[in-house]
C-alpha cells in the first residue's frame, strides 16, 4: 500500500525548548494510527504541524509525495487533510443540517448566495444527510448546534470533515470533555468511518481500549522524540516504552496524553 502522508525530521523549536524533535514515520493509504504519550510529550504540537497551524523550525511534510510544509490549514484542506480539535468547531446559530450543507458547499467550490433559489441547495441537504446519518446525528438536523449535547457537538464537527471530503481525518482526542455515558457514541462513529475502508485516520487519545481496538499502527512519542511506532502488539510489549513512563505496565490507567 502507497505512503500517504509523511514527515522527515520534522522538528519545532519555541525559545530553546524543542517540542517535537526529528520525528519521521510513514502511514500508509487507508491506515488508522494512534499517536499516544505523556502530557507533554508532543503529540498535539505534532498534529499541528501535519495541519498547518504550526510550521516547522527544520524537517519536511510530504502529502502523496508533495511537500506541502509551508501549505496554510486551507490549502492543506483542500489537499485532503481535515483536522478536529480538543475544542469542537461549529457555527453555533446554525442547524445541525445548515452546518453540513455548509461544508458540502464549500467543497464543492459554491458560496452561499441571497438569491439563489433554495431549491438549488436540494442536492447540497441531501449529501449533508447522508454524514449526518453516518455520524448517528440525522435525527438532531433541525436542531440549532448550541443546543446539542458536547458529544453530539464532536460528531457535527467529525460530519463537517467528511463532508469537506478530507481523505486524512486527524482526530486530536474526540472523546475529551465527554460523559462515560457519550463516549460509546463518538466510538461506533470512528468504526463506521474506519469501516468504510476509504480514508486514513490518525488519532491522539488516552483511552487505551480505544486504542487497541481501531489502530492499526501506535506510535509514542515522548519529550518530543518517537519512541516508537508498532503494531499494538508489538507497543504493548515494548520494554522501551514501558520503562520509559509508564512504570513497567501497560495499560490504560497508566497511560495518558
Amino acid at each position: 500500500m502507497s505512503t500517504l502522508i509523511e514527515t522527515s525530521d520534522l522538528s519545532i523549536t519555541f525559545g530553546g525548548h524543542t517540542a517535537v524533535d526529528s520525528v519521521s514515520i510513514s502511514v500508509p493509504e487507508k491506515h488508522f494510527k494512534s499517536i499516544i504519550g505523556p502530557n507533554g510529550a508532543g503529540k498535539t504540537t505534532f498534529f499541528n504541524l501535519l495541519s498547518g497551524q504550526l510550521t516547522p523550525t527544520q524537517g519536511r511534510i510530504y502529502y502523496r509525495g508533495k511537500d506541502i510544509t509551508k501549505f496554510s490549514p486551507t490549502n492543506r484542506t483542500r489537499e485532503g487533510i481535515g483536522r478536529s480539535f480538543q475544542i469542537t468547531n461549529v457555527f453555533p446559530n446554525l442547524t445541525v443540517l445548515e452546518n453540513v450543507r455548509l461544508a458540502v458547499q464549500s467543497q464543492a467550490g459554491i458560496r452561499y448566495q441571497l438569491l439563489f433559489h433554495y431549491k438549488k441547495y436540494q442536492a447540497f441537504e441531501e449529501k449533508a444527510l447522508e454524514w449526518l446519518k453516518l455520524v448517528l446525528l440525522d435525527d438532531k438536523k433541525d436542531s440549532l448546534a448550541s443546543n446539542l449535547a458536547h458529544g453530539e457537538k464532536r460528531k457535527l464537527e467529525i460530519a463537517m470533515l467528511l463532508a469537506l471530503e478530507t481523505e486524512v481525518l486527524l482526530l486530536d482526542e474526540p472523546t475529551a470533555g465527554m460523559s462515560l455515558e457519550e463516549v460509546p457514541a463518538i466510538l461506533e462513529v470512528i468504526k463506521r468511518i474506519k469501516k468504510q475502508g476509504n480514508r486514513t485516520i490518525i488519532l491522539i487519545e488516552h483511552k487505551m481500549d480505544m486504542i487497541l481496538d481501531l489502530s492499526d499502527s501506535v506510535m509514542v512519542l515522548f519529550n518530543g522524540r518517537l519512541l516508537a511506532d508498532g503494531t499494538p502488539g508489538e507497543i504493548m510489549k515494548n520494554e522501551t516504552v514501558q520503562s520509559a513512563y509508564l512504570g513497567g505496565q501497560l495499560d490504560e490507567r497508566s497511560v495518558e496524553t
